[in-house]
């Protein structure tokens, strides 16, 4: 009985240790996953205290002095390059008076001169009469606030006196006028171009405007404010708009890029509902065309449709809504893969971040390719394009490779891991650059198009209507190209509300010659330097 008892006691035994290596497994896997869930947490709260309290900066010191992680010494040695036997250093001093007279010279003058009263003009050592032997002069800059004054448009009416003695009837003429922006309004093609530079350029809301205009004394209300805006954008800008459209779809390399909008009414959403505001702009090869579109929401429908007929590159974000435009060969963006590893090396404790921990290698691959775009910024398309094989090429070949020896080792959701996702999933069209020397290796010049109506968000925070986005996307368009063409956008606005009413909208070589980059524009559209 006793044998049969401890045989028991064996299996009981046994059974209880298998139960406790498979609890034990199950308490390790637990572990395991709630410490992966918690270094994910101390990641997040360290990027977020980062993007509040941190440098927007993403330049690291390593892009001064780069990391050898590329046999930097034989790859960058100049063999027929001659060795400087002394260094020579060269200070170089703006002169600021020569600067100054540059910047004065095409700016109205207005002198006031100082001369002693003709009794006061006697040597006060022996009495006798002063002469003028010099000037002393001093130079300030004045600013006029806005003023306001009435144009009184008089168009004179003539009658012959012999017809209408002698004849039943008499001809009537009537002196030319020039037509109205807005007819049967006070707006006047300076007043309107103000507004809109106003709100659009330097991101001041209707109602502040408003405020301003009643402190001068013109009770304005922002609705007609508004209204004028409205008028000039669907009446007149948008002709410029749509001709912009066409010769924008007539180009082979373009940018594009999205940004959040809020709308308040639209039909069947609620105020709360993300609306997108699209841009799409040319590349570094002229003419220099920027144009926004509102659209409710982000599907890849939009821009399909916006770009229908266009063939050729477009940069592009990682979004993947790009990839229903058809007809083209998406380029990647470069600043979007190094800042997912910048993020992944500031989620990192502080301890960690200046060991060669891995996110630094991912970033220094990046500051590579990036250092060799900085020495081309001058180079012609065809010598970009010869040296990016030679010396861009080898780096992404390392650079993949890379990636791929990462990819098996991290943990997917963590910040290095995404980096090295987005990198591999996008990796067709980050190297897509390499195929034309006009291609660039960022998107940044989306981002920085983009930029003033982020800006100018903050400030005015939303549209009312759809109506209101539509017309502010093509506001924007015009002011933001012009500026590409270095416009000054008050007075170029002045000139087409000026002139588009009074020219023949129908025909359009008459409209090619109003467009940011047409030589016929007048001096006085363009920024002086």
């Amino acid at each position: 009985m006793s044998k049969y008892k401890g045989m028991n006691n064996i299996v009981n035994n046994t059974q209880s240790l298998e139960e406790l290596q498979k609890l034990c497994a199950l308490q390790q896997k637990q572990i395991a996953e709630l410490t992966a869930k918690l270094n994910w947490f101390e990641e997040q709260f360290r990027l977020s205290k980062q993007r509040q309290f941190g440098a927007s900066s993403e330049k690291t010191a390593s892009e001064q002095q780069q990391l050898l992680l590329f046999n930097e010494a034989e790859k960058e040695a100049q063999v027929l390059l001659a060795e400087p036997t002394l260094e020579t250093i060269t200070y170089k001093r703006r002169k600021q008076r020569g600067h100054r007279e540059m910047m004065l010279k095409d700016l109205p003058v207005e002198t006031i001169e100082y001369r002693l009263p003709v009794e006061e003009q006697i040597c006060s050592c022996c009495g006798g009469p002063l002469h003028e032997m010099s000037t002393e002069v001093r130079q300030e800059l004045k600013v006029i606030p806005a003023q306001v004054k009435i144009i009184k448009h008089v168009s004179h009416v003539y009658a012959c006196r012999r017809c209408e003695r002698e004849n039943i009837t008499t001809p009537i003429t009537t002196a030319p006028m020039p037509k109205p922006v807005l007819p049967g309004s006070l707006v006047s093609p300076s007043t309107m171009a103000f507004v809109m530079s106003q709100k659009y350029v330097q991101g001041l809301p209707l109602y502040r405007q408003e405020q301003e205009l009643a402190r001068i004394g013109i009770e304005i209300s922002r609705q007609t404010l508004a209204n004028w805006m409205l008028y000039g954008a669907n009446r007149w800008l948008t002709l410029l708009y749509d001709r912009m459209h066409q010769h924008l779809l007539k180009q082979d390399i373009l940018h594009a890029d999205e940004t959040v909008l809020q709308v308040l009414h639209e039909p069947g959403r609620d105020a709360e509902a993300k609306s997108y505001l699209w841009l799409y702009r040319t590349g570094r090869m002229g003419p220099h065309i920027v144009l926004y579109e509102y659209q409710p929401t982000r599907e890849g429908e939009h821009p399909s449709r916006f770009l229908n007929g266009f063939k050729g590159f477009l940069h592009v974000d990682g979004y993947s809504g790009y990839n229903k435009v058809p007809d083209v060969i998406l380029v990647g963006c470069w600043a979007h893969a190094r800042r997912k590893f910048d993020e992944a090396l500031k989620a990192l404790p502080q301890s960690k971040r200046s060991a060669n921990v891995a996110a630094k290698e991912g970033l220094e691959f990046c500051n590579r390719l990036f250092a060799i775009e900085r020495e081309l910024k001058d180079a012609t398309p065809e010598e970009r394009y010869k040296t990016r094989l030679a010396r861009s090429r080898p780096v992404l070949d390392a650079f993949w490779a890379w990636l791929n020896e990462q990819n098996s080792q991290v943990l997917p959701k963590s910040t290095f891991g995404k980096a090295i996702h987005y990198c591999l999933s996008q990796w067709n069209k980050l190297e897509a650059f390499l195929q034309d020397g006009r291609l660039e290796i960022d998107n940044n010049r989306s981002e920085r198009s983009i930029k003033p109506f982020v800006i100018g968000r903050k400030n005015w925070l939303f549209a009312n209507t759809q109506r209101g986005a539509r017309a502010s996307a093509v506001i924007y368009s015009i002011v933001e190209t012009a500026k590409e063409n270095g416009l000054n956008p008050f007075n170029y606005l002045s000139y087409i509300f000026e002139k588009l009413p009074n020219s023949n909208i129908n025909d359009p070589n008459v409209l090619d010659k109003f467009l940011p980059w047409s030589d016929t524009l007048p001096a006085n559209c363009r920024v002086h330097k």
